[in-house]
């Protein structure tokens, strides 16, 4: 495995509430008394002196909020009856007997009453009482409309709706309904016409204060960040939401993360530089000093075999890049040419090349339509599928040690362009961004959102940076080794909330991305770790790359794997079979 000098870049390898209201929908009338209106409600008790203010070991909880939020839940929930009764044996009433009045005006259309009851609210911000009534006088306009009462909705319009004096725009717009019942705005705009009353009440409960009108489902809204929140502290987290419960605080241990070796690969015949999973995590593709690259199948067990191996390069294949359906696969020699792969039958469908020159990397656009390729001048080309050269961007684009990577939109193109610096080259704005690092660059990754990019440097550290707007650098990894070799690592697990990485002291190690904490080192190989994949489709799947020939898929410990084929020591061993 070539080496470099600890200094210098490697050299290698490269949602009204149905409970609070009944129920009630528009245009339906209101006969039974609402839970905590105005006429039973009046008298309600308070709570007793000697009853709590707050509730919980930590006194934060206020009773009364506390009360109020399961009361809504309640109703939210259908559960109207169960509300009620929780109103009357707390004496805490979900909403005051004005608001119930209010709500109760809304849902019976009753629209120059509710303007009345609103400024009995006591709002003390008149824009809001300004916006709400805006809203209740725009649903009274567009019924009137509806009802065909044009005389009586443009006086709604001359002596309620203007005289609020705000959204110019919008009484524009209901002006012109009146002129042309079809009128719909302006290009690509609709005018939103009557909505029912509910949708209504709840276009008023964001706008008027929650301790007036608490929000639609806000407990289970606080009860999600809770639960939210455990699963991003939780460092081992690796397996689906539906998994986590509400009767319990949520703890993952470490047999979440895939930690024992299913399979040892030994199918090349010398070292192995680079593997990566395709994007429906059925296939793994990995190429190596042996100047071939490998086609793995993995099945619906998770047993990885050999599919077909891939031959014709004169030199070491440095890399390999998935077509973004899958159907594909690009190998690249070192300094040598780009091979474009038929997955299905292992077909050499077409060789990209450049004259005198060599190729360094490779990779795809997101339409599958192009291939782009570092080239040894240190350019960048693209081609058409069959071989017509597109464009090429001269100067210095790209290292002989060099990664290339593209946003999912196809606009940003990313290569190591110095030794410690990245390129973002932008297609569209043709503007070059440059990340800087203080250290040479060995290799990067792309995060499938594109919003962060991995860097592995020659003083033995990871960084992480964030490229989405302003580029910044937000986390380091450290505790692999790294002192003469191209040492590449990846995002990962569910929701890429893992790093993984390769080492020269042969182990894969993991950190928890957002914490920074190193998880596993996981020993097994018996040379160089140089490249890791984790499969995007299953977050207990990871494999490794070494200088010991081998690739080694690892998976859950707990894990049951059927036996197949020969095994030995516990370790099961997929000998080449197709």
């Amino acid at each position: 495995m070539g080496g470099v000098g600890d200094e210098e870049p490697a050299s290698k390898r490269m949602k009204v509430s149905p409970g609070e209201l009944r129920g009630l929908s528009n245009g339906s009338s209101y006969t039974e008394p609402v839970a905590g209106s105005s006429r039973d409600l009046m008298a309600r008790p308070l709570a007793s002196e000697g009853d709590e203010e707050v509730v919980g070991s930590k006194g934060v909880i206020k009773r009364v909020e506390f009360v109020r939020l399961i009361a809504k839940a309640l109703y939210s929930l259908g559960y109207n009856k169960s509300g009620a009764r929780l109103e009357e044996e707390s004496g805490i009433p979900l909403h005051s007997p004005v608001v119930n009045l209010f709500m109760e005006q809304i849902i019976n259309g009753n629209w120059d009453e509710s303007v009345v009851t609103l400024q009995k609210i006591g709002l003390s911000d008149e824009n809001i009482a300004k916006s709400a009534s805006f809203l209740i006088l725009e649903q009274k306009f567009f019924e009137l409309l509806d009802e065909k009462k044009d005389m009586d909705a443009l006086k709604t319009l001359r002596t309620e709706i203007a005289p609020l004096c705000i959204n110019g725009s919008r009484v524009r717009e209901l002006s012109a309904c009146i002129v042309s019942p079809s009128f719909v705005g302006s290009p690509g705009q609709n005018i939103v016409r009557a909505k029912s009353r509910p949708k209504l009440l709840e276009e008023l409960q964001k706008l008027l204060p929650p301790t007036v009108m608490i929000l639609e489902r806000r407990l289970e809204h606080l009860v999600e960040q809770a639960l939210v929140l455990q699963r991003d502290t939780c460092i081992f987290h690796n397996s689906l939401n539906e998994d986590m419960s509400l009767f319990t605080d949520h703890r993952c241990g470490r047999d979440q993360i895939p930690s024992r070796t299913l399979q040892v690969l030994h199918d090349h015949s010398d070292e192995v530089w680079f593997l990566q999973f395709s994007h429906n995590g059925k296939y793994l593709a990995s190429s190596s000093s042996d100047k071939s690259a490998i086609i793995w199948e993995v099945d619906a067990t998770g047993w990885v075999s050999l599919k077909h191996r891939l031959t014709g390069h004169h030199k070491s294949v440095c890399s390999v890049s998935w077509s973004p359906d899958d159907r594909q696969l690009l190998t690249c020699g070192v300094e040598e040419v780009v091979r474009r792969w038929d997955v299905s039958t292992g077909e050499c469908l077409h060789v990209y090349e450049k004259p005198g020159l060599g190729l360094l990397s490779c990779g795809w656009f997101p339409d599958g339509k192009w291939i782009f390729s570092g080239v040894s001048d240190k350019s960048i080309c693209t081609w058409e599928l069959e071989g017509k050269e597109l464009e090429c961007w001269k100067g210095q684009r790209t290292l002989k040690i060099s990664d290339l990577e593209i946003t999912s939109d196809g606009k940003k193109i990313l290569s190591t362009c110095r030794d410690n610096a990245i390129l973002l080259l932008d297609r569209e704005a043709k503007v070059d961004i440059l990340l800087e690092e203080d250290k040479p660059i060995t290799s990067f990754s792309l995060s499938r959102d594109d919003n962060l990019l991995l860097v592995n440097l020659v003083n033995q550290e990871i960084h992480l940076w964030s490229i989405a707007g302003e580029v910044k650098l937000v986390a380091k990894y450290q505790g692999h080794k790294r002192t003469r070799f191209v040492i590449r690592s990846c995002f990962g697990g569910l929701e890429e909330a893992f790093i993984a990485s390769g080492s020269e002291d042969s182990q894969v190690y993991v950190w928890h991305r957002c914490s920074g904490e190193l998880i596993e080192q996981l020993p097994g190989h018996s040379g160089a770790v140089n490249c890791v994949s984790w499969n995007p489709k299953n977050p207990h799947m990871l494999a490794s790359a070494s200088d010991d020939r081998t690739i080694r898929i690892w998976g859950l410990n707990e894990l049951k794997v059927k036996h197949r084929d020969a095994h030995s020591n516990g370790i099961h061993c997929c000998n080449g079979g197709s």
